[in-house]
């Protein structure tokens, strides 16, 4: 149990922990837009996917449950390899090379993080934990989507969401090992598209049901 907690507690147990979740987050995204995608087949059917989710009862609480075991571990380690990052260079160089193929996504972790915690709690505020009686999912959403401000909310996080993930989805395959001269230009380009069906995916969806309001 000691070799647990210590590698846990040093800095490659906090990366693997990081990686995990991240792989779990990935998945569950992939999951997600695929259910949403069902829109496309009008209210109804996006109706009766809805409804044979909440059928499934504890599996899906089980699940929601898992996701938030997740989101704990994965925003508190990343919380704390930050602060530590920080406290190790507390002054910033006077020049920010993006040396050794930084990107975008890879420099601003941290932040679009942030923004995507902030937006998750919205998101639920608005959609899950909210009176649903006499309504459906469809209503809710078309409702939200009648708002300018909730859909360029969506959207923005939508594109950081991709941010995010085009670099944390390549990140998670490198600490978990997948460092290799044969397979790293596909994991990047991988995580590059993975990064662009998610922005797409879910980006386009306020728009089609605006348009449909």
């Amino acid at each position: 149990m000691n070799w647990l907690i210590n590698t846990l507690g040093a800095s490659v147990g906090k990366k693997l922990m990081m990686a995990i979740t991240g792989l779990g987050f990935c998945c569950f995204l992939t999951i997600h837009l695929a259910g949403n995608l069902t829109i496309y087949g009008g209210k109804d059917f996006f109706n009766s996917y809805v409804d044979h989710l909440h059928s499934l009862g504890p599996l899906v609480t089980l699940a929601e449950l898992g996701l938030l075991i997740f989101a704990t571990v994965h925003i508190l380690t990343g919380t704390l390899l930050f602060y530590q990052n920080f406290k190790a260079r507390p002054i910033r160089y006077s020049v920010n090379k993006r040396a050794g193929g930084r990107t975008l996504g890879s420099a601003t972790m941290p932040y679009t993080g942030f923004i995507l915690l902030l937006f998750v709690i919205f998101h639920l505020l608005n959609l899950h934990f909210v009176d649903k009686t006499n309504t459906t999912t469809f209503q809710l959403l078309s409702s939200s989507f009648a708002k300018p401000v909730y859909i360029f909310i969506y959207t923005f996080s939508v594109i950081i969401a991709a941010v995010h993930v085009s670099h944390g989805l390549w990140s998670a395959f490198q600490t978990l090992g997948a460092n290799h001269p044969k397979y790293t230009p596909f994991l990047r380009g991988l995580s590059i598209v993975f990064s662009i069906v998610i922005g797409i995916g879910f980006g386009f969806i306020p728009i089609y049901i605006s348009l449909l309001i």
